[in-house]
C-alpha cells in the first residue's frame, strides 16, 4: 500500500492496483474458500500487481523518500520488542508477502534494523540505472509463507537449533511460517485480528493460541517476552 499510493505510481496505475485489491482481497479472507482454491488466485494477484509496479519504472533511490512520505508506522511497543530480542541474541525472522525493499527501509528508518533481524519477502530487481525491471524469485504471497520458499536458505538452516518459537501473524496464511524448522518443541501462536472481526473470530480462535482483536500494540507480546527472559 505504501508503494501503491505513492507519488511514483501514475493515477492509472493506482486505479488498476486498487481494482486488483477490491477483486482479490475478499477472496483472500473468505472463510468459506479452501486454501487450495485461494493459492492460485493469490499467485495471480501478486503477479499482476508486480507487473503493474514494474510498468511504473520505479527508481531505487526513490524508495527511502517514499517511506518517509508515507504514513507507515510500526506497532506501539516495537522499540522494546526489537531491543529485547537483539539484546538477548534471539533471531527475529520477518516473513512478508509485501515488498522487501520497502519493509527493510521502514525498519531502517525506525533505527531497529539490528544484526539479528532477517527479512524474507518479495524483492525488487533493478537495472544498472537503478530502475525496477522485475521482482526476484520466489514469489511470496499470503498462503505460501512456509519452508517451501525457505528450506535452502542459510538463515533458515541457522534456526535449526531453536526449539521454541513465538509466531506473530495477522492472517490465516501466517500459521505455517514456522513449518519445517526441524527441532521445534514449542510454538506459541499469537494472532492479530484486524479486519472482519466478527466474521473471522471463530477461525482465528481455533488456529491461534492467543487472539488480539484490533490491537495496534505489541504490549501482550512484550509482556510474554519479558516474562520468559526474566525466568
Amino acid at each position: 500500500d505504501i508503494l501503491d499510493t505513492s507519488r511514483v505510481i501514475s493515477e492509472d496505475g493506482k486505479k488498476k492496483l486498487k481494482d486488483l485489491l477490491q477483486y482479490y482481497y475478499p477472496i483472500e479472507i473468505d472463510p468459506k474458500r479452501t486454501l487450495e482454491e485461494k493459492r492460485p488466485l493469490m499467485v495471480e494477484w501478486w503477479t499482476r500487481a508486480h507487473e503493474l509496479l514494474v510498468q511504473q519504472k520505479i527508481h531505487k533511490d526513490d524508495i527511502a523518500q517514499i517511506v518517509r512520505e508515507s504514513e507507515a508506522m510500526l506497532r506501539d511497543g516495537f522499540k522494546e520488542f526489537f531491543d529485547q530480542l537483539h539484546k538477548n541474541n534471539i533471531p527475529l525472522f520477518i516473513f512478508s508477502a509485501g515488498v522487501g525493499d520497502v519493509l527493510e527501509e521502514i525498519i531502517r528508518q525506525a533505527s531497529v534494523f539490528y544484526s539479528n533481524v532477517k527479512v524474507v519477502s518479495n524483492y525488487m530487481d533493478f537495472n544498472d540505472d537503478g530502475v525496477l525491471t522485475h521482482f526476484k524469485e520466489p514469489l511470496i504471497h499470503t498462503y505460501n509463507k512456509n519452508n517451501t520458499v525457505l528450506q535452502d536458505t542459510v538463515y533458515f538452516q541457522q534456526l535449526s537449533g531453536r526449539t521454541s518459537v513465538i509466531l506473530l501473524g495477522d492472517s490465516m496464511g501466517d500459521l505455517t511460517m514456522a513449518d519445517g524448522i526441524p527441532n521445534v518443541e514449542n510454538i506459541l501462536k499469537i494472532g492479530f485480528l484486524n479486519d472482519k472481526v466478527e466474521e473471522q473470530r471463530e477461525k482465528y480462535l481455533d488456529a491461534y493460541d492467543i487472539v488480539l482483536e484490533s490491537d495496534e500494540t505489541l504490549d501482550v507480546v512484550n509482556g510474554i517476552l519479558q516474562y520468559i527472559l526474566t525466568e
